[in-house]
């Protein structure tokens, strides 16, 4: 990756619809060749965001420049971007081929034949189609229709590819297998891909830069582990993966809780909220720590689960690997422990 040079910025980016602002003055600068994943829940702007990239909607006021070159007011249809859609966008009388050729045989001026289908046989190779390419859109599978909707995508060889929840259709394995072949692709073609998604896993296992956003504004901008293990507030602490969440007082430095007693964890003054991740705690049997009760157990196979009551803290979420401790039955007193350096500390 050229991390000297950008594909996609904004600069003071807003959008406005009547008296609502969809996007708030943001910036952001996305590396050539960087795969963005823009993560955060409904309303929160993304898909805005998304739309004036790609040309389908236009700034209230700031800028969107792809390549270093200002794109404001410039059509969809000339823009040096493609998206890939969430229900793909087929067009169900053409077979595969003719979906993919579709903008390659809108150019002007036209392209020649022989040209067009080279890069649309090119196209359905990189996604391993190349033997359908007859074959009609609709007797494809969900993930095949999705490597032609690509393939259409990728055909016109665009700076900046847009996903905009291009996974959700598919059934969990599927969508584990996508995924990869995404990345894959990505790395291959060395095009700076924009993954617009609610789901955290998809953005943290794909992306190689996830931006957060909230009601309109980007709270956190970094590597995937840095925002996963570094929130930058609590919002981001909350919305990315799961947390459990205690009030404390912060007395002389102290994390106290309201009962007075200490909870382990880094030195504050004042009312702050103290988080903690639920694979950061350890969960036995036997030894010094919290003490509580187990209420609820989840199996997921490789790990498990499990709602444990603390007398005065409620209920708190543990998560554990299987292949390092043994499953626990609900109604068991367990002992809750963990490194304090794991607590992350917010004001309230």
């Amino acid at each position: 990756m050229n991390v000297t040079a950008t594909d996609l910025e904004f600069r003071q980016l807003t959008k406005r619809y009547g008296d609502v602002t969809a996007v708030q003055g943001i910036d952001l600068a996305v590396p050539q060749g960087a795969f963005l994943a823009i993560l955060g829940p409904s309303g929160c702007g993304k898909t805005t965001c998304l739309r004036m990239i790609g040309g389908f909607e236009q700034p209230s006021e700031g800028q969107v420049l792809i390549a270093g070159q200002v794109v404001n007011g410039i059509p969809a249809y000339h823009r040096p971007v493609n998206m890939v859609f969430q229900h793909y966008a087929l067009f169900p009388h053409m077979n595969v081929a003719e979906n993919v050729g579709y903008g390659l045989r809108q150019l002007r001026p036209r392209l020649p034949a022989a040209e067009i289908d080279r890069r649309v046989a090119e196209a359905l190779e990189m996604v391993r189609l190349g033997a359908f390419a007859k074959r009609r859109a609709h007797e494809m599978s969900g993930g095949q229709q999705q490597r032609v909707a690509l393939a259409r995508a990728i055909v016109n060889r665009p700076k900046v590819l847009l996903l905009d929840e291009p996974l959700a259709a598919l059934d969990k394995k599927l969508r584990g297998e996508m995924q990869l072949e995404l990345l894959t692709l990505q790395r291959e073609l060395g095009i700076t891909f924009v993954l617009v998604t609610h789901d955290q896993e998809e953005a943290l296992s794909m992306a190689d830069l996830v931006c957060v956003m909230s009601a309109g504004k980007i709270r956190q901008l970094g590597a995937p582990q840095a925002v996963y293990d570094r929130p930058a507030d609590l919002f981001v602490a909350d919305f990315v993966g799961k947390m459990n969440r205690f009030e404390v007082t912060g007395r002389d430095g102290v994390l106290r809780l309201a009962d007075g007693s200490a909870l382990p964890g880094p030195p504050t003054n004042g009312p702050a909220i103290a988080a903690l991740r639920p694979e950061a705690i350890r969960l036995s049997r036997m030894g010094e720590g919290l003490r509580g009760t187990v209420t609820h157990r989840i199996f997921l196979g490789a790990s498990a689960e499990y709602a444990v009551e603390l007398p005065g803290l409620g209920p708190v979420l543990v998560t554990t690997d299987r292949s390092t401790s043994e499953l626990i039955e609900p109604g068991e007193a367990v002992t809750l422990s963990y490194d304090p350096a794991a607590v992350l500390v917010f004001p309230r």
